[in-house]
């Protein structure tokens, strides 16, 4: 290292021998602090602990199969338990306090699920879950969106005249600050 620090320090080239044989994409010099980071990435990352995915096997193929299988005995429950709590409720299914509760319940037992079996959530099996539900429970509700009038003329025209008239005043206001202020200067 002494050698090439003289080399560096006698105005030649830095390592010369070493450039010559690089390819031609390594050629330019990379920043001390960009090649400690990928020095230090390069030690701390094995490929397992990459971000690479392992291939799947068919011992991993048949473990997932089972776990979907698992999930989905798990979701058919949180279903029946929902399912007993809205019938429990009378009929009235379209208002929302009263049905919250059971429908949080549903959606934390599949997120709950999901999370315990390694699966991703919204999922097809919830998705399903979810989707019946509003077919035969939120089917007959519909959205009541109250219809809004156009307000009284008298009270349209006071809205509508008030910004007219006050844009004109604040304008004179600013002009006859400013003029003011550069008098005072």
């Amino acid at each position: 290292m002494a050698s090439l620090r003289a080399q560096g320090a006698a105005g030649g080239p830095r390592l010369p021998a070493l450039r010559a044989q690089r390819p031609a994409a390594l050629r330019l010099p990379l920043p001390p602090p960009l090649l400690l980071l990928l020095l230090l990435l390069g030690a701390v990352l094995s490929p397992l602990d990459s971000l690479a995915q392992p291939l799947p096997t068919p011992d991993s193929l048949l473990l997932e199969g089972q776990m979907v299988e698992n999930y989905e005995t798990n979701a058919f429950h949180c279903w029946m338990d929902y399912k007993t709590l809205m019938d429990s409720i009378e009929k009235d299914w379209c208002d929302w306090t009263k049905i919250s509760r059971p429908y949080s319940d549903l959606q934390h037992c599949l997120e709950y699920s999901a999370e315990v079996f390694g699966l991703g959530f919204p999922n097809p099996w919830a998705e399903k879950i979810i989707f019946e539900t509003h077919l035969i429970h939120f089917s007959n509700c519909s959205m009541m969106q109250p219809t809004f009038s156009d307000p009284p003329e008298d009270v349209l025209l006071a809205m509508i005249i008030a910004p007219i008239c006050l844009i004109p005043f604040l304008v004179t206001l600013v002009v006859w600050r400013s003029k003011d202020s550069e008098a005072q200067a």
